[in-house]
């Protein structure tokens, strides 16, 4: 399965549109991840264990759009768009949400 943000791959000609697909994780941040992520904000510095947490709801979310597309009979996926939003009480979840178009390859 070809992925990308692009709206076409070069050197491969589109040969059928399968329809627009979409995913969305939801992962919880847990009360230690809390406490590590607050000493970031007040020290300074990136948070390793949010990018973590960041990167494992991306991979799921990217799964699952290539799993939705492979059912429709899709072997790449274009114009992938990835969302990042904070949900629940005080934001204490992160979702990705990821879009883009199943097509058939020549």
């Amino acid at each position: 399965m070809i992925v990308t943000t692009t709206p076409s791959i070069e050197g491969r000609a589109i040969q059928s549109y399968l329809g627009v697909i979409s995913s969305e994780t939801i992962i919880g941040a847990n009360f230690f991840k809390d406490i590590l992520g607050g000493l970031r904000d007040v020290f300074g510095g990136r948070s390793g264990t949010y990018e973590k947490v960041l990167e494992e709801a991306k991979q799921y979310a990217m799964q699952e759009l290539v799993e939705k597309g492979q059912a429709l009979g899709a072997n790449a996926i274009v114009g992938i768009d990835l969302d990042y939003e904070t949900v629940g009480a005080n934001g204490s979840m992160l979702m990705v949400s990821a879009s883009g178009t199943a097509v058939k390859l020549a």
